[in-house]
């Protein structure tokens, strides 16, 4: 995309991601979570959200995406062990749990939200 010499006039329409501000404001994970990874965090919550819309629900209850570490590098413009380091990143702290399917096949990966932000 490259930018033209247009002001924004408040009639522009864009798609978001969301950005939960605990990612920046909770001790617990301002040192441990790298920008990149709090991108990736919310990339994935949008997927979230458009797996539950779709019926992707374990029989647990829990909303689960197909996410491959290709597709990965594709949104983020990263290389796959740039991908990999991002989701080790979530998955040490406790905010993804990836699920082989075995050879070949993408994992599941379970996005966890902390119980204080279920409501914000």
């Amino acid at each position: 995309m490259r930018t033209n010499d247009e002001y924004m006039t408040g009639d522009e329409k864009f798609l978001f991601y969301k950005i939960p501000k605990w990612l920046f404001e909770d001790e617990s994970v301002k040192g441990e979570l790298s920008v990149d990874a709090k991108l990736l965090y919310s990339i994935l919550l949008d997927r979230a959200n458009l797996s539950r819309k779709r019926g992707l629900i374990d029989d647990k209850g829990r909303v689960y995406i197909f996410y491959t570490v290709k597709q990965i590098c594709e949104t983020m413009h990263c290389a796959s062990q740039k991908a990999e380091k991002l989701l080790k990143e979530l998955d040490d702290i406790g905010l993804l749990v990836r699920k082989s399917q075995g050879k070949g096949k993408a994992n599941i990966l379970y996005v966890k939200v902390p119980s204080h932000d279920k409501n914000m």
